[in-house]
């Protein structure tokens, strides 16, 4: 990076650990602060041997009081709305003219009631959920979809390149995590029907290697293909973006498609399915696992 900038971190989960850990190695000055303080412990055990310029803070107002950005990345809409705007929340102590930008995925009421709020400090907010997973976090190579105001996305872009290859400014405040909510739908329906398609294969007794490779290469492609075919032929799950959190953005989207007055009958299917492996204790299974619920069949 050309420009060193005092920046603040709120959120060290699996997402923003990383995130954390590429701004400080691109040599800003960080400031980190995470609730619970086993993360904390396990940041440093993973990245601190570096010698990377970081402090933690004992709160959210504590860590950005000093900052000229301040980046979140926490759970869902009652977690960012308590480390931003609760009492100790970041728009206790941020200065005015300072840049906010939130990488957690919540509702799109939930962007815009929290640009209002820096409207009235003099901070610009940037909505910029992400995608590409844990592997894309700690690769440094997500997907990052903004809402805000042209000038406020200009100001973060150099910052966000630290941990994102494809950063686009999609529209207003709101409009971030809306891209994320059909991002998240078209993830849902790919799954669906990838579950099924290895289910048949199986079932007829193909080669699934020799059917990736035969079908890989066409129409029906996809990053879930390449990366989780194996390893749901394996009924392997225990990795990944946690079903847990997906019903969660698929929540947030379905609500959103009801705002607009619209029909997503593809993805609350698939909520309900996920929402099967929940209550059979597979939550904290990777997204995958849809087709777990699935029987082999066969002959």
């Amino acid at each position: 990076m050309s420009t060193t900038k005092n920046v603040a971190f709120i959120g060290l989960g699996v997402m923003g650990g990383p995130m954390t850990g590429h701004l400080a190695r691109a040599g800003h000055r960080v400031t980190a602060y995470n609730r619970s303080a086993d993360r904390v412990a396990r940041w440093r055990e993973k990245w601190q041997d570096e010698g990377l310029d970081v402090s933690f803070a004992v709160t959210p107002a504590a860590a950005a009081k000093d900052a000229e950005i301040v980046f979140t990345c926490v759970g869902n809409d009652e977690d960012l709305r308590a480390v931003t705007l609760g009492e100790d929340g970041v728009m206790a102590e941020i200065a005015a003219e300072a840049l906010l930008v939130d990488h957690t995925t919540v509702s799109a009421n939930m962007a815009r009631e929290l640009a209002a709020a820096g409207s009235e400090r003099g901070v610009e907010v940037v909505d910029a959920p992400v995608s590409g997973g844990q592997a894309g976090a700690e690769n440094g190579r997500l997907a990052i979809m903004c809402g805000g105001t042209a000038s406020a996305v200009s100001r973060a872009r150099p910052i966000m390149e630290c941990y994102g290859t494809r950063i686009v400014h999609v529209g207003g405040a709101g409009a971030g995590q809306t891209a994320k909510m059909a991002n998240q739908f078209c993830i849902a329906g790919v799954l669906g029907g990838l579950s099924e398609a290895i289910r048949l294969a199986q079932a007829a007794g193909l080669d699934m290697d020799k059917t990736l490779e035969a079908i890989s290469g066409g129409a029906a492609q996809s990053w879930q293909m390449e990366n989780r075919w194996q390893t749901m032929v394996a009924d392997e799950f225990d990795f990944g973006f946690a079903i847990d959190w997906m019903r969660k953005d698929l929540g947030y989207a379905l609500d959103e498609a009801r705002r607009l007055r619209l029909s997503a009958p593809v993805s609350a299917l698939v909520d309900q399915f996920y929402a099967e492996i929940q209550a059979a204790g597979g939550g904290r299974h990777d997204t995958s696992a849809l087709i777990s619920r699935l029987p082999k069949g066969g002959n």
